[in-house]
């Protein structure tokens, strides 16, 4: 497969070679500078000796010549200077980008590495437990529900692939109903694996256009991101006044101020992939943040007190 040129690096080689051209031609300019500033000079010290008013106006008129190719050389070498600068800055920021791009789509690859292969080496194991052992049918059940588990997270994170793919190429189509998000987030919690850590606070009978789906991947990759980072309880909450609101409360490590809007940002995690304990693909909050968004709604990040994070969406009635 052909590698893809960096956009960055083709900037700077055209730069490098806007550079040249110019600055060529601003050589050639203060040549051809010096060479009437010369004659003119040579003309104007002529005229000096002579006394008539025709040649003392000739005189002034050489020197205003004279002054005006000065300014004009001047001016064109700071309009140089300014593109130069400018585009080196552009250079400069476009490459940082593509920097944290690559760093990003490399610990990406190396957290899909890690999801795809962990489930799947669990789910062989357990099958192969079960074809050379004979277990009592409670420890055979158990078995079976672990390995249901690791497919569940198996195939959450190949949607999320396939989701967040389809929100880039604009494809992914809302199909919108009334939903009783009360009864929803109710029944998502109900099935949840970890469900004896979640509380709930929600009001009854709170109903909005929306899409299942849709709305189902938030409050689940929500949680799950929830779940994460927190040791203790998360608690769910879902109130109606003017609005609808909609709150994860955990009380994990939080999240530093200056990266509260990095994290929606697509296959970006707090930290280092080499070094991170905690599972993830950097494209959850990513796709939350999208489906909240053509939901009508916003999404923001508060700090919970003492300790963790309070993820709000508000959407609009």
């Amino acid at each position: 497969m052909q590698k893809k040129f960096p956009r960055a690096l083709l900037l700077f080689y055209i730069l490098v070679a806007y550079v040249f051209i110019q600055f060529c031609w601003w050589a050639y300019s203060l040549v051809q500078l010096n060479s009437e500033i010369y004659n003119l000079k040579l003309e104007i010290l002529t005229m000096a000796h002579e006394g008539s008013p025709e040649l003392l106006i000739e005189k002034a008129n050489l020197d205003q010549k004279l002054y005006s190719r000065i300014w004009m050389v001047l001016g064109e070498g700071s309009v140089f200077f300014i593109l130069l600068a400018v585009g080196v800055w552009q250079t400069l920021q476009s490459f940082r980008k593509e920097v944290s791009l690559a760093r990003q789509q490399k610990n990406f690859l190396l957290a899909v590495t890690h999801e795809l292969k962990s489930p799947i080496a669990s789910v062989k194991l357990y099958l192969q437990t079960l074809q050379k052992r004979e277990l009592e049918r409670e420890k055979q059940n158990e078995i079976l529900a672990r390995a249901i588990a690791d497919t569940d997270r198996l195939g959450s994170l190949v949607e999320n692939l396939l989701l967040a793919t389809k929100i880039d190429r604009s494809d992914y189509t809302l199909y919108f109903e009334e939903l009783n998000l009360s009864d929803l987030i109710a029944q998502i919690i109900a099935t949840h694996p970890e469900n004896t850590r979640l509380k709930t606070e929600i009001q009854p009978q709170i109903k909005m256009q929306a899409d299942k789906l849709a709305f189902t991947s938030v409050v689940v990759n929500l949680l799950e991101n929830a779940l994460k980072y927190s040791e203790q309880n998360v608690v769910v909450k879902l109130q109606r006044d003017k609005n609808i609101l909609l709150s994860i409360i955990d009380n994990g490590s939080g999240i530093p101020d200056e990266e509260k809007e990095k994290v929606f940002e697509k296959f970006y995690r707090i930290g280092n992939e080499d070094t991170r304990k905690s599972k993830g693909t950097g494209l959850g909050l990513y796709i939350v943040k999208n489906l909240v968004e053509r939901h009508n709604g916003t999404i923001n990040i508060k700090n919970n007190h003492p300790a963790g994070s309070i993820f709000e969406i508000e959407f609009s009635l």
